[in-house]
């Protein structure tokens, strides 16, 4: 601390001077926070005050800046100061576009701000300027796996952007699932007609790329490392192994479509009832010519029956199959309509749906199809009966009448099932029980891990975590792109459905970000979202316990343990979440600019009034990612809000430490609210709620799907004990 200089910069500007008295703050932040330079400026992210504290920190050796101005969300840019550590008082969203207007609001206003810049000089004495990660991984070639429409993209933007691609696809060519079409739904102007789908120039530019080396009928047989230095094994199916360093991975593995004959009310594995991919077989075969079915004859009038087997209930079938729209059966259905209106304009199509989806230019295409004479029906189907003659049974939603319809070929639009290997929960499960001595669950993992696309070597699993239905996990607000395994990246339908023109775009994201890991792993940086960030976690193994509470927390697999049971932490897949800092009892485990130190000492610089004057403190323990943002959007918009409340941003829920709780019950805080992301799949649906940190069974803590919520604990400044304090409510 001896060569360490403090310095605290106030900004005048955006108001701030004519809410707040400046010189208070000032004072503040030189008598209580102790720091050796205090200065003001009228527009302190200006050239002119950005200038001054670069002077300070050239000219007078000032190694750690509190800034108080505006949120650490705002000017990043012009506050960027890599040399030094900083903090961040906000003090225009946090306080003067927060606090009602008036004069009799304005001794609390400035009580709130004094502590804010109470609070960041506080932090800034516990923290250190990040040195970086010394363990630096330099390989930045990209591996693809899949080599359908969203694993070609991948492959070919990345090597397009100058970095050498490995493609492997487990067939013996290239496509994917669009290799088994005959035409796509229109993705350019006049959007009218069927398009073709470009795969086989896409795929003649991947085969003949100079940075990109494809694997055909190959799979992954194992992956090892992390990003800058994976290690993957790729199995051929000859047996041959080929192993291949990369530092980044996009897994476009794609769909299958669901099962028709899961589908047997209606009509699911009868003779002329098929699917979309059966109908585009029909129409290659035809090659142009008169789509017939499978046993010869003409088709002279088809029905598509739309939702089939998906939307829950709440689709054409009658049982409940997949939960979700799989985005494109709309569109291809009035695609293989146009088919037979080409062929042939007498033939009859009917299309049946009960709501019809076609975003964005896709409405150009659905009216193409009305003037050809596609019939529309808003209709939900009761029975599909197949043979010869099928005939499909319906209630019309329109004139609200039961009736029915004789066709010669009935295609369901089934939904798209992920391609995303096995499911995480069953593995453990098996796992746990084969650990227990089960023959039978020694059987079924071997089986699993056959069905295995990644074939990973973490302690969590083989495969990416998924949603519920078995989408690659994908949190939209915190990690969009991202999977909770850092440097591999879900691109096209295994990551959500969606057709083809959204899995190219999709494909393209992904290939980006595999970039920036890779990019970021070379220089020791954290991934998305803390993207740039030089700090990692360290931890004093002398006072470990070896509770492995860190290792089985962490959801993106980066802490493994060594021979001695001592947590090993893999810095290249740490996402800097802090969850392992929030799970350690004995508090072992920090970063050198965020730790339990720089978030306690902020809750206990909060001045607290005296007990009867009837002004509340309230602390407000703010995600980062998502809760902080809304409460930066609540300033902007200038929603009021208590002035009672001190609010800390922290990396994650999962990255507080009861400790802090703890502290702010003791230090005279009326109560504390976590707020963050709804636990499981619908967490951006709202808030949530989690038990008290004591109470939660931490095995399941997770910031890529927080297991946390809004949530209060009340205390007492009459009772402070802290068995006491926390009251559930």
């Amino acid at each position: 601390m001896a060569d360490n200089k403090f310095a605290a910069y106030i900004c005048s500007g955006c108001g701030l001077g004519d809410k707040l008295d400046i010189k208070t703050l000032e004072k503040i932040a030189q008598k209580e926070g102790k720091m050796q330079v205090v200065k003001s400026h009228p527009f302190l992210c200006n050239a002119e005050g950005v200038q001054m504290i670069n002077d300070d920190i050239a000219n007078e050796a000032v190694t750690h800046v509190c800034i108080a101005a505006c949120s650490r969300r705002a000017k990043t840019e012009a506050f960027h100061f890599p040399t030094v550590a900083m903090s961040r008082a906000n003090l225009r969203e946090g306080v003067i576009w927060i606090v009602a207007e008036g004069e009799a609001h304005d001794e609390v206003r400035q009580e709130m701000a004094n502590d804010y810049v109470r609070m960041g000089c506080a932090e800034l004495k516990k923290m250190k300027l990040p040195a970086g990660n010394p363990d630096t991984a330099h390989s930045k070639r990209i591996l693809v796996v899949g080599g359908g429409m969203s694993g070609l993209t991948a492959a070919f933007e990345a090597a397009e952007a100058g970095y050498e691609t490995v493609l492997v696809e487990k067939q013996s060519q290239l496509g994917g699932w669009a290799a088994k079409l005959w035409r796509r739904a229109p993705f350019k102007a006049p959007h009218a007609e069927p398009q073709d789908t470009g795969l086989t120039v896409l795929a003649a530019k991947v085969s003949s790329h100079p940075l990109i080396k494809v694997h055909l009928n190959s799979s992954l047989a194992e992956t090892a490392g992390a990003p800058g230095r994976f290690i993957v094994k790729i199995a051929q199916e000859s047996g041959a192994i080929t192993e291949e360093t990369v530092g980044a991975i996009v897994q476009a593995t794609g769909f299958t479509g669901y099962d028709i004959t899961k589908l047997p009310e209606l009509g699911g594995g009868q003779a002329n009832v098929v699917d979309q991919a059966g109908l585009e077989a029909l129409a290659i075969a035809a090659n142009g010519g008169a789509i017939k079915r499978a046993d010869g004859k003409e088709v002279k009038s088809a029905v598509f029956v739309q939702c089939a087997g998906q939307r829950g209930s709440g689709g054409n079938g009658s049982g409940r199959h997949l939960d979700y729209c799989s985005g494109h059966c709309c569109a291809t259905s009035i695609k293989q309509a146009m088919y037979f209106k080409d062929q042939n304009p007498d033939i009859d199509t009917v299309v049946m749906y009960s709501d019809l989806r076609v975003p964005g230019m896709g409405e150009d295409f659905y009216r193409s199809a009305q003037e050809k004479g596609v019939i529309f029906t808003k209709a939900k189907v009761t029975a599909v009966s197949g043979g010869d003659a099928c005939k499909v049974e319906f209630k019309d939603l329109i004139l609200d009448e039961d009736t029915s319809v004789d066709a010669d070929l009935v295609v369901l639009a089934t939904g798209q099932v992920p391609s995303a290997g096995v499911e995480l929960d069953a593995w453990t499960q098996l796992t746990a029980e084969a650990d227990g001595g089960s023959d039978e669950a020694k059987q079924k993992i071997v089986v699993m891990n056959k069905t295995s696309v990644l074939n990973l070597t973490y302690r969590q699993g083989p495969d990416l975590p998924q949603l519920k239905q078995g989408f690659a996990d994908s949190h939209f607000i915190c990690f969009p792109y991202e999977t909770r395994r850092t440097g591999i990246y879900a691109a096209g339908p295994v990551r959500r459905p969606m057709d083809m023109l959204q899995a190219t775009e999709d494909a393209t994201g992904a290939a980006l970000k595999a970039i920036q890991a890779v990019e970021n792993a070379s220089l020791g940086r954290a991934a998305h979202p803390r993207s740039g960030d030089l700090s990692y976690p360290l931890v004093r193994l002398e006072g470990c316990t070896q509770c492995k509470r860190c290792t089985v927390e962490c959801p993106f697999g980066a802490i493994d343990e060594d021979e001695r049971r001592f947590p090993v932490f893999n810095e290249q897949r740490c996402r800097r979440c802090g969850t392992c800092m929030g799970a350690c009892p004995v508090r072992v485990i920090s970063f050198e600019n965020y730790s339990v130190d720089t978030v306690g000492s902020q809750i206990k610089a909060v001045d607290m009034p005296d007990e009867f004057s009837e002004r509340p403190r309230i602390l407000i323990l703010a995600c980062e990612n998502d809760a902080y943002p809304a409460l930066d959007m609540a300033g902007l918009s200038r929603t009021v809000y208590s002035a009672f409340v001190r609010i800390i941003p922290v990396r994650c829920l999962g990255s507080v430490n009861t400790i802090w709780i703890t502290d702010a019950l003791n230090s005279g805080f009326d109560g504390v609210m976590m707020m963050g992301c709804k636990k499981g799949d619908d967490y951006c649906q709202g808030l949530g709620t989690r038990p008290l940190p004591h109470e939660q069974d931490r095995r399941h803590a997770d910031p890529a799907r927080p297991g946390t919520g809004a949530r209060r604990h009340a205390g007492s400044r009459h009772h402070r004990q802290p068995a006491r304090g926390h009251a559930d409510q």
